[in-house]
């Protein structure tokens, strides 16, 4: 059976991290298969938006920890090589020109809490918690925990939760910052499909430029940042989306952006 699972339907791509029996940690293979998946709906043009969400009742305990033991004195070999593959799904899904909806169905640790953060937005259910975990086996973050958890909830706080694998709560992760919003369980995949029905009917374009802008700000200088603002606005603009946009605008009626 898959380590990935891959639905598309209605203009959404919604990929589910598919090993429950073990937490749905992270192998080579699932690493391997997500990379792949996430290629496949980044190029899909018939894709305007993609999901990602854990099954059965956890989201993502991390690495898979068996696995690294049964390395032995390779282990830091077998970490580079599984980091560097994660690191390549995480990197297509994060460039992607399209949104990204992460759906936190369950306890998150590790790079699990590295891939529940990571969205464009992120819901988490109220008996999700996160928790770094990596320094628990001896271990520092990967999949960019260092670099966007700092930006999330700033530098203190991800101290407290990276150095001493502080738990987070849905409640306090919403607070802080760390994710969108909470909701109930049972309302997870209802309150989702209505987000993506949202993102479905937006500009794309125009939504994939915006968080591109949005990643690179974190480390421009401000000039910088202006002329690739205006880069991007002088693209946008002569992208049919913007286009049916505007005419929309002016003629008072709603835009049709899935038929630009």
């Amino acid at each position: 059976m898959s380590s990935v699972l891959v639905r598309k339907e209605g203009g959404a791509a919604w990929l589910t991290l598919n090993r429950p029996e073990a937490g749905n940690a992270v192998n080579p293979a699932m690493a391997c298969e997500l990379a792949e998946a996430a290629r496949d709906v980044a190029a899909d043009p018939a894709i305007r938006c993609v999901v990602l969400t854990g099954a059965g009742r956890l989201f993502c305990v991390g690495g898979d920890v068996a696995t690294m033991a049964a390395a032995g004195q390779e282990a830091g070999p077998f970490l580079r090589d599984l980091a560097d593959t994660l690191h390549g799904a995480i990197v297509t899904l994060t460039d992607m020109a399209k949104p990204l909806v992460v759906l936190v169905n369950g306890p998150a640790a590790g790079a699990g809490l590295s891939l529940g953060i990571m969205g464009d937005v992120v819901l988490a259910v109220r008996s999700a918690h996160f928790t770094a975990a990596y320094t628990g086996v001896g271990l520092s973050p990967d999949g960019g925990m260092s670099w966007l958890l700092p930006r999330l909830v700033g530098l203190r706080r991800a101290q407290a939760v990276i150095l001493t694998n502080q738990r987070i709560g849905a409640e306090e992760a919403e607070r802080i910052g760390m994710v969108t919003r909470t909701v109930d369980d049972a309302d997870l995949i209802p309150e989702a499909q209505a987000v993506v029905a949202r993102l479905i009917a937006s500009p794309t374009a125009a939504l994939g430029a915006a968080r591109r802008l949005l990643i690179d700000g974190a480390t421009a200088t401000l000039p910088d940042h202006l002329d690739r603002e205006a880069q991007s606005i002088a693209r946008a603009g002569a992208h049919a989306e913007a286009r049916e946009g505007i005419a929309a605008f002016v003629e008072r009626r709603k835009p049709d952006f899935q038929g630009a």
